[in-house]
């Protein structure tokens, strides 16, 4: 169902393949389980969280410019768009930066099968004080007839209306 629901709303936009779907959905029913103890999404039907969470991600990674790329997600939460892009793009390094040591848990258990990803349990002042921040970011944004992403040189960040309200960013570095 997921799988189905997922290749629909993705349909001709971002070509994912089988091992790609099972892992996503892997990450749907952890996060699924894990989001009745630890309040990670506010989503909870599977319609919306495929086109919320996930399309929204997918769409982001699929226009990220074609080279290798250090992805840095800050305020993860439930892993996105870190994740889903980590899925899409293997070439990609993504750090998923959470302050939130309980939130950081359920990240490192649902990243366990991606070699590309890195979870930092701090806050992202602490991060960029160990290197270089960002220098330019670009907007991703869901558009109300359908998504659009900005140009902004080699970073770009997704926003939606709830990761605005919660102040998440999401930047992308050249490595």
């Amino acid at each position: 169902m997921f799988a189905d629901c997922l290749r629909l709303k993705l349909a001709g936009a971002v070509e994912l393949t089988a091992e790609q779907i099972a892992i996503l959905e892997a990450h749907y029913e952890l996060l699924g389980r894990w989001n009745r103890i630890l309040n990670l999404t506010r989503i909870d039907s599977m319609e919306a969280g495929v086109e919320r969470h996930y399309a929204e991600s997918l769409f982001l990674g699929a226009h990220l410019p074609r080279r290798p790329l250090l992805v840095v997600d800050v305020g993860s939460g439930a892993g996105f768009p870190g994740i889903p892009v980590a899925v899409l793009r293997p070439d990609c390094s993504v750090t998923l930066v959470e302050s939130h040591r309980r939130k950081a848990v359920f990240l490192r258990e649902a990243t366990r099968r991606l070699s590309n990803v890195v979870v930092r349990a701090e806050r992202a002042g602490e991060l960029w004080r160990s290197g270089p921040g960002p220098e330019e970011t670009g907007r991703c944004c869901r558009a109300a007839d359908g998504y659009r992403a900005a140009p902004g040189g080699s970073r770009f960040s997704l926003e939606s209306a709830d990761s605005a309200a919660l102040g998440k960013e999401s930047v992308l570095k050249n490595q």
